[in-house]
């Protein structure tokens, strides 16, 4: 087990009704930037419980954050603060909600130039942040409990990730019954995008971790047994399980120690940016077609999947891990959830402009850092 430290101060408020208790978690003195996406909130009943448990406090709104939250919008909503002299953020909705709300919180006191360089330094540039709160709309990305985000930028058709411990929310409410008024396709991302969180810090190689192993191996157990209750009925328990895995898929816990990999998520990254694909189903692409690429280094990790989870016993090391790659897409096709290229009419030509943007970074990837450019063309074409 490698070194490590471990320490999270997101204050989980988690269950039925919990939105009102949003009066007792934020100081009535301060003024509050509330921001939104797409106003389904509005529709869901969300929105009128949230203005009812801060009745009385200066409440400024911003809508509009996108899915894959973008830059250009989230200066927009920077300016506003610093023009209402905000001093608490509170974002409602999912991941990308957070997210942007987290790179805000970052941007409305950054003094150091264009706040882009907090993404382009991974937070290292980051000088101080807003205090933020969540109400989780959607379980997916774990950013409810962890530290980190992702941006998009219009101009450059960057997306780019940052993590620092300054923008850890304060609290984040998780009450599983808002989940009910969710379409299937986002249900489906949000299981697939916590499936792939536990899988980056799993699939790599041991380092004698069975306490880490065991646990990881619990959260994707919980997302395959619960997934086809979500995608079929409205059930408190199903969804409830659903959405405590989603956050323990990225809260650091299962992390601890271990050796990790993200090769597949700074993969997807650019088939967002370049494509519009989105996150979750950017990483059913590439997922399959990275872990047949990187065979020889995860195939003891991936044997002791399929023997744990998909409970395949016989054959040898090879057979199994093999195993573990086809039931792995298997269980996105089972949540109806493509996972080629060619699903998105992206052909092998518009791979190149993946492959010159991480050419042109000099970048290295994957739990070695020996994932190039000409790699990441390889891993590619086995997804078309």
């Amino acid at each position: 087990m490698n070194n490590f430290e471990y320490c999270n101060p997101v204050r989980v408020v988690f269950g039925k009704n919990t939105i009102a208790k949003l009066a007792d978690l934020i100081d009535p003195a301060r003024t509050i930037l509330l921001l939104y996406g797409g106003g389904s909130i509005k529709k869901n009943g969300v929105y009128e419980q949230v203005q009812a448990a801060l009745k009385g406090r200066k409440v400024i709104e911003f809508a509009g954050i996108e899915p894959n939250p973008r830059y250009e919008t989230c200066m927009k909503a920077v300016e506003l603060a610093r023009k209402e002299k905000v001093d608490f953020l509170l974002s409602v909705g999912g991941g990308s909600v957070l997210d942007g709300t987290k790179f805000i919180a970052g941007a409305i006191p950054f003094t150091g130039g264009d706040p882009w360089q907090i993404l382009t330094s991974g937070g290292g540039a980051l000088q101080s942040a807003l205090p933020i709160g969540a109400v989780l709309t959607l379980p997916a990305t774990g950013s409810e409990m962890n530290c980190f985000s992702v941006i998009s930028r219009d101009s450059t058709q960057e997306k780019l990730a940052f993590g620092n411990p300054k923008v850890y929310p304060a609290f984040s409410i998780l009450d599983p019954e808002i989940t009910y008024s969710l379409p299937q396709n986002q249900l489906r991302n949000g299981i697939v995008d916590a499936f792939v969180h536990v899988m980056e810090q799993y699939a790599t190689y041991s380092i004698n971790t069975p306490l880490q192993d065991r646990q990881a191996e619990a959260v994707v157990r919980t997302l395959i047994d619960v997934a086809p209750d979500v995608l079929s009925k409205k059930d408190y328990d199903s969804r409830a399980n659903f959405m405590w895995a989603a956050t323990h898929a990225l809260n650091g816990i299962i992390s601890c120690g271990v050796v990790e990999d993200w090769s597949t998520h700074m993969i997807g990254h650019e088939l967002t940016a370049f494509f519009g694909v989105a996150h979750a189903e950017s990483l059913a692409i590439v997922l399959p077609g990275m872990w047949q690429h990187q065979f020889a280094n995860k195939k003891d990790k991936l044997a002791q999947l399929a023997r744990r989870i998909w409970h395949v016993v016989d054959g040898n090391v090879d057979t199994q891990a093999r195993a573990a790659i086809e039931k792995t897409a298997a269980f996105f096709h089972s949540v109806n959830m493509p996972t080629r290229l060619s699903d998105y009419n992206i052909s092998k030509t518009d791979i190149e402009k993946v492959i010159e943007r991480f050419r042109q970074r000099g970048t290295t990837l994957g739990e070695h850092q020996a994932i190039r450019a000409d790699q990441i063309r390889e891993i590619l074409t086995l997804c078309l």
